[in-house]
C-alpha cells in the first residue's frame, strides 16, 4: 500500500481510508520519503466505532500498534469502545533522527522502519518488543540469517523462568507449526540470540510483551523476509521524542512513553535540543505539559 506525503482532499481521504479498511492486513505500508530536511510521513485518520469493534481488531485494520491506539485514545475502553464514537488512528509520524537506510526499530514508538533510499521509499510496521525486565536492547547489527519455518528452542533462562512460574519443564524445542512462537519466518540479528520473527499469537504486536525479540504480524514478517537481503543493516534505537521543522516553518513534535515506568519529565528526557526546539514560550510549554506527562504518540504542531 502506498501513501503519498501530500495533503489529501476530502475525497482522496475517503478513498484512502476505505482502501485501508478493505485491505485489513497489507503486507507493508509504503510511504514516499520526504526530502532530507523534512520528516513528516502519513496522515492521522479517524475511525467511527461500529458494533463489535475492539482495539485489537481496529489496530490490525489500520496497521498500527495496540498500545499506540490506546495512547492516542486514552479515555476509550479498548475492549468495549462506545458505538459511533470516533477514534484517532495514529498513522502520521515523524521519521526518527537516524540515517535513512536498512531497518530501524524505534523502541518507544514500537515501530519498524525499512528504508529504501534508492527507491525513495520507507515501509513502516508495528512491532512487539521485550517486556520490562527482558527489554529489547539498543544495538547496531545486521541480518545474518533468514529462516523459514524455524524451530523454536527456548534459552536456558527462558526455561528456568517457565519452571519457576509453572512448576514444570518447558519443551526444549518446538517444531514449525501453529504452536511455534516464532511463527513462519525469523531473521537473526548478527551473532546474537535476538530475532525479528513472526508469532502464533496476534495479540502482542504493538506491545511490550516478548522476551526481548522483535515480533511482527505473520503477513508483515513474510513481506520483510521476501524483500530484504542478508547483511541488511539493523539499528535499534530509543527516541521517545521526535521533532521536525516542516514546510512553511511548521514546528512538529511527536512524544511517546519512555521504556521505563517513569514519565518523560521524571526520566529527564527533555534534552537541551527539545528545549531549544520548543522555545521559551510559557504557553507552548503549558500546551505540551499534559503530553509530556502522559504521551499520546500523536504529532503536535506548535504555534509560531
Amino acid at each position: 500500500m502506498k501513501v503519498n506525503n501530500k495533503l489529501l482532499n476530502p475525497i482522496a481521504c475517503f478513498v484512502f481510508i476505505t482502501l485501508v479498511a478493505i485491505s485489513h492486513l497489507a503486507y507493508a505500508i509504503e510511504y514516499d520519503l520526504p526530502t532530507k530536511n523534512f520528516r513528516l510521513i502519513g496522515i492521522d485518520q479517524k475511525h467511527n466505532v461500529k458494533k463489535g469493534d475492539y482495539f485489537q481488531k481496529i489496530a490490525e485494520q489500520y496497521h498500527v500498534g495496540f498500545l499506540a491506539l490506546m495512547a492516542a485514545n486514552p479515555n476509550i475502553d479498548p475492549f468495549l469502545p462506545e458505538v459511533d464514537s470516533d477514534l484517532v488512528i495514529p498513522s502520521a509520524m515523524l521519521l526518527p533522527y537516524v540515517k535513512r537506510e536498512g531497518i530501524v526499530v524505534n523502541l518507544p514508538e514500537l515501530r519498524l522502519y525499512y528504508f529504501l533510499p534508492q527507491e525513495n521509499k520507507v515501509h513502516v510496521f508495528p512491532v512487539g518488543i521485550g517486556r520490562e525486565g527482558l527489554e529489547t536492547p539498543k544495538a547496531t547489527s545486521y541480518i545474518s540469517s533468514k529462516r523459514k519455518n524455524p524451530i523454536w528452542r527456548p534459552t536456558i533462562a527462558m526455561r528456568q523462568r517457565y519452571f519457576e512460574e509453572h512448576g514444570k519443564e518447558m519443551a526444549k524445542e518446538i517444531a514449525a507449526g501453529p504452536d511455534n512462537p516464532f511463527g513462519k519466518y525469523a531473521l537473526r540479528l548478527g551473532t546474537s540470540e535476538y530475532l525479528i520473527h513472526g508469532t502464533n499469537q496476534r495479540f502482542g504486536i504493538g506491545m511490550r510483551a516478548s522476551s526481548g525479540c522483535i515480533r511482527m504480524f505473520d503477513d508483515d514478517i513474510k513481506w520483510l523476509f521476501e524483500n530484504i537481503p542478508l547483511n541488511t543493516k539493523v539499528r535499534i534505537i530509543d527516541q521517545p521524542i521526535k521533532m521536525s521543522y516542516e514546510r512553511g516553518g511548521r514546528k512538529m513534535i511527536e512524544i511517546h512513553s519512555p521504556l521505563t515506568s517513569e514519565n518523560i519529565v521524571q526520566k529527564n528526557t527533555i534534552t537541551s535540543a527539545v528545549k531549544r526546539f520548543v522555545g521559551k514560550s510559557a504557553s507552548l510549554w503549558q500546551k505540551l505539559s499534559p503530553m509530556l506527562n502522559k504521551p499520546q504518540g500523536i504529532i503536535i504542531e506548535l504555534a509560531q
